[in-house]
This record gives C-alpha cells, sequence and structure tokens, in this order.
C-alpha cells in the first residue's frame, strides 16, 4: 500500500509534515509518494528506495538546490525512483545535478535540470545489469561539459525533452549506453550536439539538433545510431559525422546550413541514408573518406559549397534515386581509389563538372541526368568507369569527356545542347561507346584527339555546330553504324596521320560529307552520304590549312533534304524525352505520352498475334502559329516509327497551294502527288481549314478534301494525316466533309505560350549560338513578352526567335563600335539590344 509523506515549511504542512524532502525519504518505504510544498529546498538528496517525489502545486513550484559543494542535488542510489513537476539546481555548471549510479532507475517527469548535467552511470560489464533512466517532458539546461551524460550499462528513453544552453555537448553516450530519443529537441550547444562513443547505441525519432558549435550527431569507435525525421540545423562542424567503425542508418532526416560538410564518414565507418535530403552546406554535401561507405536512396543534396559529393581514399558510395541541385564545385568528385555508383539519379546546375572521376576511382553510372553544369561528365581514371543510358543536357562546355590516359564504357548515352563538344575521347585515352545521341552542341559531335582509338558503335549525332566527328593528327578508332545529320562543317573531319575505320555510317543533310589533311588515311565501308556511296578517293579533301571549318563544295551546300532515303533508327525513351524537353506544352506533352502508350498497346497485341482495335492515329492540331504543331507533328512521326507503326516516320509539310490545282483536273493529281511522298510518314497540312473556305462555291479546296478522305483509307495503316490551324476554324474543316469526323478522333489543343516560356526559346537560341542573356536582358525581355499584344500579328515562338534574331543584329551593330572587343562582349546580348516595344 502507498503511503504519501508530505514536506512543508514549519507550520503550513500541518500534523505530521516533514519539514525537510530528505526526511521524509528516510521515513518512506519502497513505492511510497513524497508531495512537497512550494518552495526553494536547499538540500542534498539521495534516494536510496523507490519512492516518487512531486511538486504539490505543479511544474515551477518546487526547487531543489543543492548547497555549495561538489555533492550533487539529487543522487539516485536505488531502484524505480521518481521526480515529478520539480526544478533541479545544480551546485556548479560543471558538475551533475542529478547522478544516476549504477544498477538504479530514475524517472523524470515534467522536470527541470538547470546549472549542472544529469550523469547516468551504468555498470561497466553486461553481468552489472543496467541502469534504467526515462526523461519525459523535462528540460536540461545551463550545463557545461554536457547536459546529458550517459556513461556504461545504461537504457535511457527521451520523449518530448529539450537540451539547450550547453557549454560543450549537448548528449554524451558512452560504453554500451543506449539511448532512445523521441522528440527531443536539442540546440545552442557550444560542442557537438550528440556524441556517441565506445559501443553506445542511439535511436532518434522527430527530433531537432540545432545550433550546435561543433557536429550536430557525431559517432565515434563502434558506436551504432538510427534517426527517423529528424532534422538537424546550422551545426558548427559537420551535420552527422561518422568515423572509426560507427553505423548510422538515416530515414526522412534534414540537415541544414552545416558550417562544414552534412554528412561526413570515414575510416571505416558505414552511412545509410533513405529520403534525407541536405542543403546548404558550408563543404561537401556528403563526404567519405578512408574505407568507409555510403548509401544513399532518395536523398537530396543542394547548393553545397564544394563537390556535393565527394570520395576519397578506397571508399564507397552508392546513390539510387538522388538528386543534386546547385552547388559551387562538382556535383559527384570521386578520387583516389574510390567507386562511386549512381542509378537514376539527377545533378542540376552545379559550377563545375557534373560528375568528376579522378585518380583510379572508379564510377558506375546508370540511367542518370546531368543538367545545367559547366561540363556534364569528366572520367580522369584509367580504372575503367562504365555509363549507361545516362542524359547530359544544357552543358556550358563538354559534355562527356574522357581524360588523357582514362578508360570508360558509354552505352546509350544521350548528350544535348553542349556548348562545346558533345563527347571528347583525349590523348591516349580508351572509350567504348555503343548506341545513344549527340545532338545540338554548338562544337563537334564526337573529338579523337592523337593517340587515342575509341569503338564507337551505333551513335547518332544530330545537328553538330561543327563536325559531326573530329579526329586530330594520329588518331584513330573504329566508328560503326554511326550517323550524322545536319552538321555545319564537314560530316567528317580525318587529320594527318588519323587512320579511323568508319563502318555502315550514314551522313545525311550535311555541309559536307568528309573533311580530310593532307596525310589522312581513313577507311570507309558502306558508308553513304545522302544515299550515295561514299568513298574517301571520290571526296575532295579540304584546304590546305586543314582546319574542319573549311567551307563546303557548293554541290554539298545546294543538296536539300533526300525524301528517299531510309531514317535512322531511333530509341523511343530518346524520342520522349526530346519531347519532353520542348518549352511548354504541358498539355500536348501529355496527350502524346497518352498515344505512345495506346501505340504500345496496339503494337503488342499486332505481335501476339490479337487483332487491333479499331484505332485513328489522325490528329487535329489547333493552336495559334508559332505554337510548336510542326515540331510535335515531326517528333510523332519519329515516335510512331520507333514503334513500328510506320516505315519510316519522316515528314511531309504541305499548305493549301501544295494540294489545289487552279483548273479543273488539277487538285486530284496534286494532292495525290503530296500525299504519295507522305507515304510511310506523316503528311501535315497546315491551315487545312484553308481547304474548306465559309464560303466555298465551286471552291477546289472540296476536291482536295474528297481525295484525301479516299487516300487515308486506302492507305490507312501506310501513313499519319495532321490536320492543323486556328482552334476556331478546325471545327468547320472537320465539317466540311462526313469522312473527316470519323478519321480525326482526337484534337490536340497547343496553347499559347506564357511570357517565362518565351523567355526560354530565346535562352535556348542564345545558347545554340554561343551568346548569354545577361539577368536585366532576362528580365526586360520578359517584361516585353508580357506587355506584347497578343493579336494576329502575335507569333508565339516565332516571336521570340524573331526577338532573337533582332537582338542578336543590335548587338552587332553595338559591338562594332568597339575597337577590341572581349570575348565576353561578343557573347553577352545586353538590355539595349532588345527591340523597343514600339518597333513590335
Amino acid at each position: 500500500m502507498t503511503t504519501r509523506h508530505t514536506v512543508a515549511p514549519k507550520g503550513q504542512g500541518g500534523r505530521g509534515a516533514y519539514q525537510t524532502i530528505g526526511e521524509a525519504i528516510r521515513a518512506a518505504s519502497p513505492g511510497d509518494l513524497v508531495v512537497i510544498a512550494p518552495g526553494t529546498w536547499t538540500e542534498n538528496l539521495v534516494l536510496d528506495r523507490a519512492v516518487v517525489l512531486t511538486a504539490e502545486h505543479g511544474r515551477g513550484s518546487v526547487v531543489i538546490a543543492a548547497p555549495p559543494g561538489e555533492a550533487p542535488a539529487v543522487t539516485v542510489d536505488g531502484p524505480d525512483c521518481a521526480l515529478h513537476n520539480i526544478t533541479v539546481w545544480g551546485p556548479d555548471a560543471g558538475l551533475p545535478a542529478v547522478s544516476v549510479s549504477p544498477g538504479a532507475g530514475l524517472v523524470l517527469e515534467e522536470c527541470s535540470v538547470e546549472g549542472g548535467r544529469v550523469q547516468v552511470k551504468g555498470p561497466e560489464d553486461e553481468e552489472g545489469g543496467t541502469t534504467a533512466v526515462v526523461l519525459r517532458r523535462c528540460r536540461l539546461e545551463g550545463a557545461r561539459l554536457a547536459g546529458l551524460h550517459l556513461a556504461g550499462g545504461v537504457r535511457a528513453r527521451l520523449e518530448d525533452t529539450a537540451v539547450t544552453g550547453v557549454d560543450g555537448t549537448g548528449v554524451v553516450l558512452s560504453g554500451t549506453a543506449s539511448l532512445d530519443a523521441v522528440r527531443l529537441r536539442l540546440e545552442r550547444t557550444t560542442g557537438s550536439g550528440m556524441r556517441l562513443r565506445g559501443r553506445a547505441r542511439l535511436r532518434l525519432t522527430d527530433s531537432v539538433l540545432a545550433g550546435s558549435g561543433r557536429a550536430g550527431l557525431l559517432l565515434e569507435d563502434s558506436t551504432e545510431a538510427t534517426a527517423g525525421e529528424s532534422r538537424i540545423e546550422t551545426p558548427g562542424a559537420a551535420g552527422v559525422h561518422l568515423t572509426g567503425s560507427a553505423r548510422a542508418e538515416l530515414t526522412d532526416c534534414r540537415i541544414r546550413g552545416a558550417a562544414a560538410s552534412g554528412l561526413v564518414v570515414q575510416e571505416t565507418a558505414r552511412l545509410s541514408a533513405s529520403g534525407c535530403s541536405v542543403a546548404d552546406a558550408g563543404a561537401n554535401g556528403l563526404l567519405v573518406t578512408g574505407s568507409a561507405e555510403a548509401e544513399l536512396a532518395d536523398c537530396r543534396i543542394d547548393r553545397s559549397t564544394f563537390s556535393a559529393v565527394h570520395l576519397a581514399g578506397t571508399a564507397v558510395g552508392r546513390l539510387a534515386d538522388c538528386r543534386v541541385r546547385g552547388g559551387s564545385e562538382h556535383g559527384v568528385h570521386a578520387t583516389g581509389e574510390a567507386r562511386i555508383e549512381l542509378t537514376d539519379c539527377g545533378i542540376t546546375d552545379v559550377a563545375m563538372t557534373g560528375v568528376s572521376v579522378l585518380e583510379r576511382a572508379v564510377a558506375t553510372l546508370t540511367g542518370c541526368r546531368v543538367a545545367g553544369s559547366a561540363a556534364g561528365i569528366g572520367i580522369g581514371s584509367p580504372a575503367g568507369s562504365t555509363v549507361a543510358d545516362t542524359t547530359v543536357t544544357g552543358t556550358k562546355e563538354i559534355g562527356v569527356q574522357v581524360a588523357k590516359g582514362a578508360a570508360v564504357s558509354l552505352a546509350g548515352i544521350r548528350i544535348s545542347g553542349a556548348g562545346a563538344a558533345g563527347l571528347v575521347v583525349d590523348e591516349g585515352a580508351e572509350a567504348t561507346v555503343t548506341g545513344g545521341r549527340v545532338e545540338d552542341c554548338a562544337g563537334s559531335g564526337a573529338v579523337v584527339w592523337t593517340g587515342a582509338r575509341p569503338e564507337v558503335t551505333g551513335l547518332h549525332i544530330d545537328r553538330p555546330g561543327k563536325n559531326g566527328v573530329f579526329l586530330a593528327e594520329g588518331a584513330g578508332g573504329t566508328f560503326t553504324s554511326v550517323d550524322v545529320t545536319r552538321a555545319g562543317f564537314p560530316a567528317l573531319h580525318v587529320a594527318k596521320g588519323a587512320d579511323p575505320v568508319f563502318r555502315h555510317c550514314r551522313i545525311r543533310d550535311c555541309a559536307q560529307a568528309l573533311g580530310t589533311d593532307e596525310g589522312a588515311e581513313p577507311v570507309l565501308e558502306d558508308c553513304t552520304a545522302d544515299g550515295t556511296p561514299l568513298t574517301f578517293g571520290t571526296v575532295a579533301a579540304s584546304p590546305a590549312n586543314g582546319r574542319p571549318g573549311a567551307a563546303p563544295s557548293a554541290a554539298s551546300a545546294a543538296k536539300g533534304a533526300d525524301d528517299s532515303g531510309e531514317p535512322e533508327e531511333e530509341n523511343l525513351e530518346d524520342l520522349l524525352g526530346e519531347l519532353h524537353e520542348l518549352v511548354g506544352l504541358d498539355r500536348v506533352k501529355q496527350d502524346v505520352g497518352s498515344l505512345v502508350k495506346l501505340m504500345q498497346t496496339v503494337r503488342r497485341r499486332e505481335e501476339a498475334g490479337l487483332p487491333a482495335p479499331p484505332l485513328s492515329r489522325h490528329l487535329v492540331f489547333a493552336g495559334n502559329p508559332g505554337t510548336g504543331k510542326t515540331t510535335v507533328a515531326r517528333l510523332y512521326g519519329r515516335l510512331l516509327k520507333a514503334l513500328g507503326l510506320l516505315r519510316r516516320g519522316h515528314l511531309v509539310e504541305v499548305d493549301r497551294t501544295a494540294l489545289v490545282g487552279e483548273y479543273v483536273g488539277h487538285t486530284g493529281p496534286k494532292t495525290t502527288a503530296a500525299f504519295n511522298r507522305a507515304l510511310g510518314g506523316v503528311l501535315f497540312i497546315d491551315e487545312a481549314y484553308s481547304l474548306a473556305p465559309a464560303f466555298a462555291g465551286n471552291d477546289f479546296g472540296t476536291e482536295a478534301v474528297a481525295t484525301l478522305v479516299k487516300l487515308m483509307e486506302d492507305h490507312r495503316d501506310d501513313v499519319v494525316v495532321i490536320a492543323a490551324g486556328y482552334p476556331g476554324d478546325m471545327h468547320r474543316f472537320i465539317g466540311s466533309n462526313p469522312g473527316l469526323a470519323s478519321r480525326f478522333g482526337r484534337t490536340l489543343l497547343f496553347e499559347d505560350y506564357e511570357p517565362g516560356e518565351l523567355v526560354s526559346i530565346v535562352e535556348f537560341q542564345a545558347g545554340r549560338h554561343r551568346y548569354e542573356l545577361t539577368p536585366t536582358a532576362r528580365t526586360e525581355l520578359f517584361s516585353l513578352f508580357e506587355a506584347m499584344p497578343r493579336g494576329e500579328g502575335f507569333g508565339n515562338g516565332r516571336s521570340a526567335r524573331q526577338i532573337f534574331q533582332e537582338m542578336t543584329e543590335r548587338q552587332a551593330q553595338r559591338v562594332a563600335e568597339f575597337t577590341a572587343p572581349t570575348a565576353e562582349q561578343l557573347i553577352s546580348l545586353e538590355a539595349h539590344d532588345l527591340p523597343h516595344p514600339a518597333a513590335r
């Protein structure tokens, strides 16, 4: 039976009340309750039996203050002791205010401990049992050295507790101590927030560690910690620091504003993190050294001051579905003999290289995306890295560089919009390239330097600003089934002493097929240029200076697109990626994506021998001029080709003048001729409503429509027709012939571009032509588009491209006034290069 003992000042507690807390404890039996009246009680209490001390009038009404000396205010020597709603003042900030002896037990509930630490000691060996401590809704404040120290065989639990204002470490665990902390708030410590030593164990849940002077969470020796749904904010060193053979598992944690690195893993430590974020680190987001290992899944690392991820020594890093955004150095930097594995990761807008691999480090990239960095991927290690199904877009410099003596295997890589060359294989480097695309690079698609002999198979190079493939003196290698289209310089340039072998390569729509220096020794096997066999002996060499920028021949420059050539094989995922990179058009992208999925199902049914469902592939594109209808139509044809639903997937663009004749009997043959050119691909009818004018009379357009309807039925599996025009007028076109409504069952609406999207179009054009908009120019350009009337003269994307052209012309006039313009002046488009609104 529990007995109640009352403690009150003399004359206040009634008969039987004790005048000191110590007297009541000595009189109590195990399990008794000691109720304390309000006031400050200056005592050194020893709890040597299972008693409960509680404040009669609630929290803050009772203070137990240690008298001068070194003894704690409360010493716990017995099991199952408890303090409720009591404030404890220690004798000195550097000494224990509450001390729990080995084998004892204490519960602190709604208590405050000030001016000294809570010190809990457990047995040094497992046979000595454990010391059990629970703190609920408590506050520990103003200690020195440590706020809470758990040593030896201690099992402790913190619930809704705050540790603050500690001149030292907030919470220390040593020996075999174990702590389960839920909703802990630890802030304002001059040392680390929490420190684990020996074989200590920590489980941290829904907690905040803020404003520590050193590491937020420090694990040493053989300690282990798990942390979930917790935050570490503005630590004075690392956010989480593991050394020795420590282990940590983080789930849904946030680390922000670390003065040093966000996550540090050293020696033989191991870190596992899932769903976490590291932001604004003063050094690296993740630093792994020694032979440590780190495994991150679904994590984000934003705005690191140094490289977002840095590995050194023999460290191992594995990142899956992680995102790196912003940062003053590299996205991922591996040195020494480190190994880094990146799977489905994204790296965006870092100031240096997206992924940098140096010394003898090894990187394995699968399904990753690098965008907006200075350079995309830089391999400088001979140890043999692998990059597969990875995309590099919008780099300011080289897309992928294999440095001198390095080795890499590239498979299915896509490089788009590089500010210099797409792929560079440096002197003596070893590179194997299988599949993939290089497109819209300001420099050459692929550059091979002296002594390098890459093996390249199935690479598609489209719209390079310079050569498709450039081989320097003494370079070589084998290039099999490499396609080059729309190159601004000779598609293939071979310098003196270079002896590459080109097999089954196709060149189309290029300024010139082959440029060679004197002494070049290329081997061409079964290669074609615009459908014509290409041989070394029949192609004129470039001028004597041998530069890859030599002017194309008049014959090749005059050659237009060859509709008769077979189109190149393209990857469906690459094409969908190209679609989604278009500015704006979110609704159209979604509709086309849905169509592709539907077509895939149709294709699979056909391959399985099942009948295809009734389906019309013909489309109506409704939108104002300049909204990207032709661009999407061209992509739609290529997508159907990749799906195996069209033979060629090419686009034939026509309007009324290409279909309608000038006299009786002329329209039918003219429409049929245009239709036949589109067989195997897409017939794109611009301003299709003009075939059905509002007041048709005897207009020949109705004959063209009737002819189209019949041809669409006769060749329904071998052509796709897209009718485009203003949204309001397209209803009239569809209603002009009963056969049109049944064949055009789907309409895609192309909405006008927003001002920000028009700015992006100008920036894209600027990047392709090596110009850069200043921040002021970008802001005023947005205002110009925002104020631009959206009447009949507004051309959406076309207006954006026209403004870019006008800006370059005005910039040229301005720069011409400079005696010796700098490179920056030559590429900068400034606010006063914008056309005046009145001129529009």
